[in-house]
Parts: structure tokens; C-alpha cells; sequence
């Protein structure tokens, strides 16, 4: 039912990301052998995340190879959900949730209208949420071998090199790894798990050595030099409790798609603090509250699905918690099910009609909603040959048509060019002597056209460029551009048609 709900209407909401395309050209770029990216690798993120992708592009390519390739990446990422599903009930039975209510934490993840929404998108952060949630499972193994404990220790590894903002669970993981080891073995343990993150995560530093590119120098990118962007460098979001601020209307987003999850699991993380069992993933989803709450820093909106399967874990276990409490206060309550049966319906039957109307909502929205017309439309443009010779002409578009564009026969990397490269890359700049005149079409899409104040080449192509192509209308439209000529009539054609 979960992967279901997340199946449903896949590619018709939410409206795409251009990380979404972004990481999808990168996966297909692995797949064919060009390398880790579709331009210039420059270590903006670690590369597991899009490899796991182009390991999974097979799904699409079976179950709907005629999608747009953003519906297609976002088909692959149905395991990706399934695992975290099955993953958030383990690692809730194995801190001590009893079978009713770690079925509970998984369909509080499953169907919460927020992971829904955010699980289906192709991101880095629903790859290493995973293996997040596997290290913590590893780690609390009621074997206590040591071995699970080294294969903790590299799932960690993997999640970090999916997504780097997940090492900041790894003490919330030391308490787990603590409560999950045998005392007399406890050292052997933390040297395994040592042992199994440090051997797994080194391969990441180690290719960029081999490279040339660990530390900064002239004349190309590096690692260090790209860690020193993402930490020192780049613009912050301001803080989530200023009105105004970007991380202030996340938050607000948030909340409004899962007030139970987003206030009431923050509330029941910091309760859990107090139980022993829960510690680990409470102290989990304390630590990513904090991090997303640190003024000045860089919040993105994908940052909370790595919060969503704890916060769910921590307030099923809280609710099981609170449960047997009132239980035990009932006197003669000791060995009759029936009054646990009774206290348990009542809070599940109180939770559902305070957060059932908000979550069916949202549910329904997501499963009903049709944001990506517009998108479906451009692809089917670009693919039907409406321009002629596409491996001699060049075109730029966002990240989500990118991969689309070659699909129809633009050559990738310079004759079809992701529009964020026009002022960022030298190589591309090399193959533009004449700037924006030695560029042919335009796919003009809201992602593009948000970039105009920071790419001079972007201002200058919409500014000499008119439309042959309509899709949508409004700030969320598509247009299919003409560079340096004026259509016929000077009027823009509709729905596909070029003049």
C-alpha cells in the first residue's frame, strides 16, 4: 500500500526540481560511461547517491520507457521507498516497539503526505536516509555479532556518500552501537564499526588523491576546495523562526503537509530523550532538528526526509510508551490485553480525528493533483522532431529536460547545454566565443528563468529570443524560444506548433 500511494500519479505532482533532472543526467552519464557527471565532476555532493540510480534506471526503462525521463527517474526511486518503509519498522522493533506499534511507526512514515511527496522525488537524501536507517538496524542487531557492527559502521559509509548531511547522526548511532553491543566485547564492536566506516567512506577522498583533486590548485576543481563552498560559502537560508526568511516558509510548508509528524514527533524526540530504548533515534532526530534550526545556515526542502522516519519511530514509541503507563495506573490491569487493546484503540482513534482530515488532504491532493502538463508537453516537443538536424543545432534547457533533449538527438554536454553551465563553466564558455549568439533554441522553463539575475548568458539569450512554442501559461509555463529571429506575424504559436 505505501509504494502504491507513492506510485499513484507519480509523474504528475509535485511540479519537478531542477536537483530532480540534475541527478537523473548524472545517474545516465554513470550508466553510458561518460564519467560522474554529465559536465564536469566537481564535488558538490558525494556520487553513491546518482550511482545507486543508474543501478535501479532498468525499472523505467521496462515500465515506462516512453515517460519523460523525470517520470522515469522518479519510477526507479519505488524501492528506494519500499526499503526505507521496511527499514523505519526494523530499526522500531528493534528499540523496542512492540509489533502494533512499529506497524504504526511505518505507516506514520508510509502515508504521512509529506514523506509521500518528498519520497517519490528523485533526491540524495531518500538514498541515505536508507542506508542511515539500515546502519541503525545493524547496530541494534539483537545478535550483537561483531560483524553487524562493521557492516554499521559502512552503511553509515554509504549514507554519507549518498548524502554528506547524514554524518550528523553518527552520536545518535554511537548510542545505539552502545545500548546494541555486548559489554564484554564493547571495544571490539566500536573498532569494527570504525573499521567498516572509515574502509567504505576513504574510497571517497581517495579517488579525488588519485585524481589531483583532494586539495585546491589552479586550473581544477577539488574536493576540499568544494567542502569549503558547501560550508563557508554559500548563501544561508536565515533562521526558521524569523518571519520573511526562506527556512521560515520551509518550515511553514512543512508543517501545513504534516502538523502531526512535524510538531508532534519533534515533541515526542524530545520525550523519548527519557527512554532508555528510544534514546538512539530520538537523539537522531533531535540532532537534524537542531542542525535545520542553526541560524544563517543553508536549509534545502529536501532536508527533511532525512527527519521524517525518525521523528514517526520516536512518536509511535512515545504513543506505546504513554499506553502501557495508562495501563498500569488501571488497578488489576496486569496480564488483561483487552485494557490494552482499549487504551491503544482510544489514542489511535483520538490522533485520527485530530490529523486524519489534514493527512487525507494531502493525500488526496497528491494523488489527484496534476502540477507537470507543462513539462510532459516540452518533452513530447522536443521528441517529435519539430527541429530539424538536432545533432548540429544547440539548445538550452533546465536540468529536468535536459536528459530529454538527448533523448531526441541533441548532443549531450554542447549541443544540448543544462543552462546553470552557460556562465559556470569554462568548457562550455570555450565552445560560445560569440556568447548567447552561437546558441540556437531555448527551452525557457520557471527553473531557467529564476537564474536570470545570476546568469548574464541566460538574460541575454531571453532577451534576443522569441517564442515558437507555448506550454502553460503564467510563472510556471514552458516556452520553446528562438533565438535572434521574430516568428512570423510576430505572433507565438500554441500548443506545439511551430510557425
Amino acid at each position: 500500500m505505501i509504494v502504491y500511494l507513492r506510485a499513484w500519479n507519480i509523474g504528475r505532482t509535485p511540479f519537478p526540481n531542477d536537483d530532480e533532472g540534475t541527478y537523473l543526467a548524472q545517474a545516465w552519464a554513470v550508466r553510458h560511461g561518460v564519467g560522474l557527471a554529465h559536465y564536469t565532476y566537481w564535488y558538490d555532493h558525494p556520487p553513491l547517491g546518482w550511482i545507486q540510480l543508474s543501478w535501479l534506471s532498468w525499472l523505467p526503462a521496462w515500465l515506462a520507457p516512453d515517460e519523460p525521463t523525470f517520470v522515469q527517474g522518479r519510477i526507479a526511486m519505488l524501492p528506494v521507498a519500499a526499503a526505507g518503509a521496511l527499514l523505519v519498522h526494523l530499526v522500531a522493533r528493534r528499540v523496542g516497539l512492540g509489533r502494533p506499534a512499529a506497524l504504526g511507526a511505518m505507516l506514520l512514515y508510509g502515508l504521512s503526505p509529506l514523506a509521500v511527496t518528498m519520497s517519490r522525488q528523485i533526491y540524495l537524501d531518500n538514498f541515505a536516509v536508507v542506508w542511515a536507517l539500515a546502519a541503525f538496524a545493524l547496530a541494534l542487531s539483537p545478535r550483537r555479532h561483531l560483524w553487524h557492527h562493521v557492516a554499521s559502521g559502512a552503511a553509515l559509509a554509504a549514507a554519507v556518500l549518498s548524502k554528506e548531511t547524514i554524518l550528523v547522526v553518527l552520536p545518535a548511532l554511537l548510542v545505539a552501537l552502545w545500548q546494541g553491543s555486548d559489554p564484554r566485547t564493547r571495544t571490539f564492536s566500536f573498532a569494527g564499526f570504525a573499521s567498516g566506516f572509515a574502509l567504505t567512506g576513504m574510497f571517497y577522498p581517495l579517488y579525488a588523491l588519485l585524481k589531483g583533486e583532494l586539495l585546491p590548485g589552479p586550473g581544477h576543481v577539488s574536493l576540499v576546495g568544494s567542502l569549503g563552498f558547501q560550508l563557508g560559502s554559500r548563501a544561508g537560508t536565515g533562521s526558521m523562526f524569523r518571519s520573511g526568511t526562506e527556512a521560515h516558509t520551509l518550515l511553514g510548508d512543512w508543517f501545513a503537509a504534516d502538523p502531526l509528524l512535524i510538531a508532534g514527533g519533534s515533541a515526542a524526540a524530545l520525550a523519548a530523550l527519557a527512554v532508555r530504548r528510544l534514546r538512539p533515534v530520538a537523539l537522531a532526530a533531535v540532532i537534524l532538528a537542531l542542525v535545520a534550526a542553526r541560524p544563517g545556515g543553508y536549509l534545502p526542502k529536501m532536508y527533511v526526509i532525512q527527519l521524517l522516519p525518525f521523528l514517526a519511530i520516536a512518536l509511535a514509541g512515545i504513543a506505546q510508551t504513554a499506553v502501557r503507563a495508562a495501563v498500569q495506573a488501571v488497578p488489576g490491569s496486569a496480564g488483561r490485553p483487552a485494557i490494552r487493546l482499549t487504551a491503544g484503540a482510544a489514542l489511535i482513534a483520538t490522533t485520527a480525528a485530530l490529523f486524519g482530515p489534514v493527512w487525507y488532504r494531502g493525500d488526496r491532493d497528491t494523488i489527484r493533483t496534476d502540477d507537470t502538463t507543462v513539462y510532459y508537453d516540452a518533452a513530447q516537443w522536443l521528441r517529435a522532431g519539430h527541429i530539424a538536424d538536432p545533432a548540429r543545432t544547440r539548445v538550452v534547457t533546465d536540468g529536468v529536460l535536459w536528459l530529454d533533449a538527448v533523448d531526441a538527438g541533441f548532443t549531450p554536454g554542447t549541443g544540448v547545454i543544462w543552462h546553470y553551465k552557460l556562465d559556470n563553466d569554462p568548457a562550455i564558455e570555450k565552445t560560445m566565443p560569440h556568447g548567447w549568439r552561437d546558441i540556437d533554441y531555448v527551452v525557457s522553463t520557471p527553473a531557467l528563468r529564476g537564474e536570470r539575475k545570476n546568469l548574464p548568458t541566460v538574460r541575454d539569450l531571453l532577451a534576443h529570443s522569441t517564442a515558437v512554442a507555448t506550454f502553460g501559461e503564467g510563472d510556471g509555463r514552458i516556452d520553446i524560444l528562438k533565438v535572434g529571429e521574430v516568428s512570423k506575424g510576430g505572433e507565438v504559436a500554441k500548443g506545439g506548433a511551430t510557425p
